[in-house]
């Protein structure tokens, strides 16, 4: 019988496909790429995404808080992105995909760092 479930249980797992996991992108309006330049509040290098909160000006002089969300810390690592990369005060720009919800959360596709260096935030 131990023999039978083991058989059993071994089975399972040889047989079972891996399921990855995935975060959708539909909240975001990729059809319309965003722009946003400001100043790095928070440098969040987490996983499943990383996130960078920014402060930027809006027209009429307001800060607006925005929130850039990105990759996996092992996705980032990959691209040249470190845990260090970032700190509050550096100025920087990224583009990418706006929420439409019209809420001030964006999912990155490129960051542009105060050296002029230019990153991606998700593998192709």
């Amino acid at each position: 019988m131990l023999r039978a479930v083991m058989g059993l249980s071994f089975g399972c797992i040889v047989v079972t496909p891996p399921v990855f996991a995935h975060h959708s992108t539909l909240p975001f309006d990729g059809k319309h790429p965003t722009t946003i330049r400001g100043v790095v509040t928070e440098y969040d290098w987490r996983n499943p995404h990383s996130y960078v909160h920014l402060d930027v000006k809006d027209d009429a002089g307001n800060v607006e808080h925005w929130i850039i969300e990105t990759e996996s810390v092992i996705l980032l690592r990959r691209l040249g992105w470190t845990k260090d990369l970032l700190k509050p005060g550096d100025a920087i720009s990224s583009t990418g995909a706006r929420s439409k919800n019209g809420a001030r959360i964006m999912r990155c596709k490129v960051l542009d760092l105060p050296n002029g260096r230019e990153l991606p935030c998700f593998l192709n």
